[in-house]
């Protein structure tokens, strides 16, 4: 098992540039907002000629208990309690705070291996910025600039020295066989409740207040034999009413996370109705071609009358993805976690079902012969074979003549007839129509002379008739 190294100290020093800088990745949000993460983040360094140990960026203590802040501030302890070093982040152009100090005196009590870092120490003098700190009372420091990677290389020197030899365990690798899950929805609908009920701990920092998670967290879990990564993402609002640059970025990140992941679970409010905001994040799901679950939360707080209400807006709004599976859970409770995996892996078994060319031609040819294509200007489109492209989404290739007339509602019959055919459940299903070239195109068949010569006699009779 890898040693776990924490990134630790007060909002707005440059833990996640770090973060950024030793993973060699852009998985970390950055800004220069103060308190932009929240929740841990786990990434993974891997320096040339050195084993890799696993790193974890945390929130910045801003020393208030209460809220928000005091919700991040637990995330980063309780990163420094797992972690086997402490990467104590300073501001080397803001010098020593007060704040610093009651972080390091918590840091002494907690009894965790401890390396200072100060960063930001791009175009100072190293030796009078280190002296800046000596007052802290520890025995190393390091001086770094993450955002111009100086120092890096010397800071991971210093990190290995003090790592822990191998310990026996699981490596913490990506693993091909994990399947990856997203959880995507508009703000508050209950995404980190799902994934902390899910998790049997307060992993993520679960609040009523909209907006809370602004990352996209990846986790690891085992359930039932089987491995999963969890993808806990931000909330998606109408870009109209996106208007901070730390939101806009966590948007970016969802949507990577939804064009990372296996299966979207979207998750709908059920208090609150299918609203036109969750329609959209059904449409970033869709356009990425992504297996899909709805999950309605908060079922267990509506009275029967609500239900039935909130079961006819589900399909009357949900119609163009009914091929989706909607599953009643309690994020908060915990109900229908059971039946919601289940989804999951029909759907996921579905967007990854491998076909063989002769069944899918034979498909089309089923459908052709229950409904043929409709006569467009005189002419009706022909479909000759068709063969498998590709899965998640699964993906076929139709050939044929006069393809592009072909209307719309026959491609959907079309889709709907090899999804019912095949049994595809939560999936989207794309088709690619491709028409063959006319060989002929573009030539002319010169006539012979005793054509030209035939050609001539008929006019000459046509004229003479006239």
């Amino acid at each position: 098992m890898m040693p776990v190294v924490a990134l630790v100290g007060r909002p707005n020093v440059g833990k996640s540039t770090l973060f950024n800088a030793l993973t060699r990745s852009r998985d970390a949000l950055v800004h220069d907002q103060p308190g932009v993460t929240r929740d841990r983040h786990y990434g993974i360094c891997r320096p040339e000629g050195g084993r890799a140990f696993s790193v974890v960026d945390t929130g910045g203590i801003a020393g208030d208990e209460e809220g928000l802040s005091g919700a991040t501030s637990r995330q980063a302890r309780q990163a420094a309690a797992e972690a086997d070093l402490v990467l104590f982040i300073t501001d080397a152009r803001e010098g020593a705070s007060a704040l610093d100090a009651e972080i390091l005196a918590w840091l002494r009590r907690s009894a965790r291996p401890v390396l200072l870092v100060v960063n930001k120490s791009e175009g100072l003098n190293v030796q009078t910025v280190l002296a800046e700190f000596a007052h802290f009372g520890l025995a190393d420091a390091v001086a770094v600039s993450s955002a111009h990677r100086q120092g890096i290389d010397d800071l991971i020197d210093e990190v290995l020295e003090r790592l822990p030899e191998e310990l026996p365990g699981p490596e913490v690798e990506d693993d091909p066989g994990r399947l990856r899950i997203a959880f995507i929805g508009r703000p508050n609908v209950g995404k980190s409740t799902l994934v902390n009920r899910l998790l049997g701990e307060e992993r993520m920092i679960a609040s009523d207040v909209p907006g809370t998670t602004r990352d996209s967290v990846a986790i690891d879990m085992e359930r039932d034999g089987r491995s999963y990564r969890l993808i806990d993402t931000a909330g998606l609002r109408r870009r109209a009413r996106v208007e901070e640059a730390v939101e806009k970025f966590s948007v970016v990140k969802t949507l990577q996370a939804i064009e990372r992941c296996q299966v979207a679970v979207v998750m709908v409010d059920a208090s609150e109705g299918v609203t036109d905001q969750d329609v959209s994040v059904l449409g970033y799901a869709l356009d990425a071609g992504r297996a899909l679950v709805v999950a309605v939360n908060k079922w267990d707080g509506l009275d029967d009358y609500q239900r039935s209400q909130a079961q006819a807006m589900l399909e009357r709004k949900l119609a163009f993805v009914e091929w989706a599976e909607k599953v009643r859970i309690s994020a908060l409770h915990g109900s229908g976690l059971r039946e919601l995996f289940a989804a999951i892996h029909r759907a996921h078994a579905s967007a990854t079902r491998e076909f063989g060319t002769a069944e899918v031609t034979r498909a089309m040819e089923v459908a052709v012969q229950s409904t043929a294509p409709p006569s467009v200007g005189g002419h009706a489109s022909k479909l000759r074979f068709a063969h498998p492209a590709g899965t998640n989404p699964p993906t076929f290739v139709i050939h044929g003549n006069r393809l592009r007339v072909l209307p719309d509602s026959y491609r959907r019959y079309l889709e709907n007839f090899f999804r019912k055919r095949f049994k595809l459940v939560g999936t989207p299903v794309r088709f690619i129509f491709k028409e063959g070239d006319n060989p002929y195109e573009g030539k002319r068949n010169p006539l012979t002379e005793r054509q030209v010569a035939r050609k001539r006699r008929l006019l000459r009779h046509v004229k003479r008739r006239r």
